[in-house]
């Protein structure tokens, strides 16, 4: 009985103080995950305050919020939503979780912890909090596009955190980074999930329909529940995380089509566990620790802060987001989560890491999760700040490339650009997994090379070393350039499909804009291929000669793009320069009221300027007597202004400071969403920020 009392009164003690700390934190407008750590660190044995919860009892219950939670994630996750979030958010998470994992690596190494614990930190940076994100998006109502795309990249970073938590566990558990034993280990992995996929996608989806039918919601919740138990209980038999296994249950239950009730039955009792999860992170907390680790806490805050901003952002924008908002999905998922404590769980108990990097994981998810919602505020204005900022061809590259990716995506699918579109990303594949081979093998067989090179042919071990290297470096390069090669090619196929060439005309009239989004391919094409194989390769390189290849590579890429968008500008006055003959010789003809035939005719002469509007100012118009910076058209909408016509007078690419009056017509460029935001803005005042 004693046993029973010291559960009950754990439990007591943890919901009471969590209850109070949650209202105090809902009260200030903060995220209640926040007052569960705070209730940890009150309830905890670290701070001076006589309420003390049963720390064994406090982790079995936190243990329950793990599956649970993991479970509920897998509720929100199946193949066809997978399919539905699509590329933009796929490759944006893999790029900024490829970069945290190495970024979280190079800080683990400055401050001189081993690579395991070097490798844990990497993982516990790069995953956002899916709880925290959308408790913050529906206190700020943040609907439309932008919540979908942060959403989706959500989806795709919890696939990749579980597949971290496999790979980390698997090299954690004995096979350290060792070629072989650790692609044995992954082999296994893989085995493990597509066995248990194959036979759950046959058995669950069913027994869940079949339960459902009895319209009995005790027995819906308590099948759930077994279900997620269970396979939590098959992960951990087969030696991996009972995370692992509740996510791939919840998943399972998703293609049912019965998760939404599932879902609404399992979500009350999920916030209880997960309550006390939250609450057992704080308590283990540790001020002095984190006191001690305080560079640390505040080096992995910037790098949180600053690598998601930017990856996310130049993520989203790569894709077809458009500046405004990528930069506010960048600064929305700049905090880390509940799988960041997780994973450091998972370090603490696979004995991988020392006990600093729990306390110091939670203080940084703590901080960031703090300014998550000043973040979100801000977003929008950031967005316009970083849209004033960047020089004038940048300007424009940015507002005409979102054009560029809405053509491409409703241009006409032929068999042959799809078929070569798919053999060069294979190719793309193929030469990044070649290179991540010859990089992991060089460096497992470096000793084994020099022994044999010592004792066989008498070689000195330093002189064998360098051969070593100038072997693998030769025999890597014809790789690295295929890399490059590659990409063009591919951007070249892309490019054609979206600005194609007319045949039969004497002059490509769509050469500069085609040019711009060939290099802009291939630089995203270095990127996508070089930052997943640093995050991968990094343990086994010294940290200068990677980062340098990549670094080179892109600066050569980048300054061809400022020569592509330096050209762009002036096919961009060019196109403004017609514009403004075109709607002049219009206004002689007909009056102030823009013909959408005159701009038509003009896109058709000079293609790649996205969809082209003019609007006219009438005298109820908002924008009368306010500059072009006062409105910041392009901040809010995306559009940009090409040209101003008044009367048969016009001006060509209008600078910040032009005042708009009654009568003027302005030629605006840009994706449709844009321009019909930026036509609202202008003729109603109207703008949207949810992106």
């Amino acid at each position: 009985m004693q046993d029973a009392h010291a559960f009950l009164k754990a439990l007591t003690i943890v919901l009471g103080v969590a209850a109070v700390t949650t209202v105090v934190f809902q009260r200030l407008r903060q995220p209640v995950v926040l007052g569960y750590i705070i209730a940890g660190l009150i309830v905890g044995p670290h701070v001076p305050i006589p309420l003390v919860a049963d720390s064994a009892v406090v982790r079995t219950l936190s243990e329950l919020g793990v599956i649970l939670l993991m479970f509920s994630l897998g509720l929100e996750f199946s193949i066809r939503k997978l399919a539905q979030v699509g590329p933009t958010a796929g490759l944006t998470a893999v790029l900024q979780s490829s970069i945290m994992v190495w970024l979280g690596y190079v800080v683990g190494q400055l401050f001189g912890w081993t690579t395991l614990e070097s490798l844990f930190t990497g993982a516990v940076i790069a995953i956002s909090s899916t709880t925290i994100i959308a408790k913050a998006f529906d206190e700020q109502g943040v609907t439309g596009r932008l919540r979908e795309i942060v959403v989706g990249i959500l989806v795709v970073e919890d696939l990749i955190a579980i597949l971290l938590m496999a790979i980390l566990t698997a090299i954690a558990s004995g096979s350290g980074l060792s070629a072989g034993p650790l692609a044995a280990t992954i082999g296994r992995l893989a085995a493990f999930l597509v066995g248990l996929v194959a036979v759950g996608m046959v058995l669950v989806p069913r027994a869940v329909r079949a339960v459902n039918r009895l319209k009995r919601r005790e027995t819906t919740l308590v099948a759930s529940i077994g279900l997620c138990f269970g396979v939590a209980l098959l992960a951990q038999a087969f030696g991996y995380s009972v995370a692992l296994g509740a996510f791939i249950a919840g998943s399972l239950v998703a293609e049912s089509g019965e998760e939404q009730q599932v879902v609404r039955l399992v979500e009350p009792v999920r916030d209880v566990f997960a309550a006390v999860f939250f609450v057992s992170v704080g308590m283990q907390i540790d001020p002095a620790l984190v006191a001690r680790h305080w560079p640390a806490v505040a080096v992995l805050t910037a790098v949180v802060v600053l690598g998601k901003v930017l990856g996310v952002s130049l993520g989203a924008f790569l894709t077809g987001a458009g500046m405004r908002t990528s930069v506010q999905a960048g600064m929305s998922l700049a905090q880390i989560g509940e799988f960041s404590f997780i994973i450091a769980a998972l370090g603490l108990s696979l004995q991988a890491t020392r006990e600093f990097l729990y306390p110091v994981a939670v203080a940084v998810s703590a901080l960031t999760t703090l300014f998550t919602p000043w973040w979100i505020r801000a977003s929008e204005r950031v967005a316009a700040y970083v849209d004033r900022k960047l020089p004038r061809p940048l300007q424009t590259f940015a507002a005409l490339y979102g054009s560029w990716v809405e053509e491409l995506r409703s241009a006409p699918r032929a068999n042959t650009a799809v078929g070569s579109i798919r053999r060069l990303l294979r190719l793309l594949v193929l030469d990044g997994a070649a290179l991540a081979g010859i990089i992991v093998g060089t460096s497992a067989a470096m000793e084994t090379v020099v022994a044999f090179a010592r004792d066989k042919a008498g070689i000195p071990p330093a002189v064998a070393r360098s051969l070593v290297i100038a072997a693998a470096i030769a025999l890597a390069a014809p790789f690295c350039v295929g890399v490059i090669r590659v990409g063009r090619r591919l951007g070249v196929t892309v490019a054609r499909v979206a600005l194609p060439v007319h045949k039969g005309t004497r002059v490509d009239f769509a050469a500069a804009p085609r040019r711009a989004l060939v290099v802009t391919l291939q630089l995203a094409s270095v990127m996508l291929v070089g930052a997943p194989l640093l995050a991968l390769t990094q343990p086994f390189l010294p940290t200068v000669p990677g980062v340098g290849v990549l670094a080179v590579s892109l600066a050569v890429l980048g300054f061809t793009f400022w020569r592509s968008a330096t050209d762009l500008q002036g096919h961009v006055r060019a196109g403004a320069q017609a514009i403004v003959e075109a709607l002049a010789a219009q206004s002689r003809g007909r009056g102030t009221q823009a013909d959408p035939e005159t701009l038509e005719q003009v896109h058709q002469l000079l293609p790649g300027l996205g969809a082209l509007v003019a609007v006219a100012l009438d005298s109820g118009s908002p924008a009368i007597g306010k500059t072009l910076a006062e409105l910041n058209l392009r901040g809010h909408t995306g559009a940009t202004v090409l040209a101003i016509t008044r009367g048969e007078r016009g001006v060509i690419i209008p600078s910040a400071e032009e005042l708009l009056g009654r009568g003027d017509v302005l030629a605006l460029a840009g994706t449709h969403e844009a321009i019909e935001a930026a036509r609202n803005l202008l003729l109603e005042g109207i703008t949207r920020r949810d992106g």
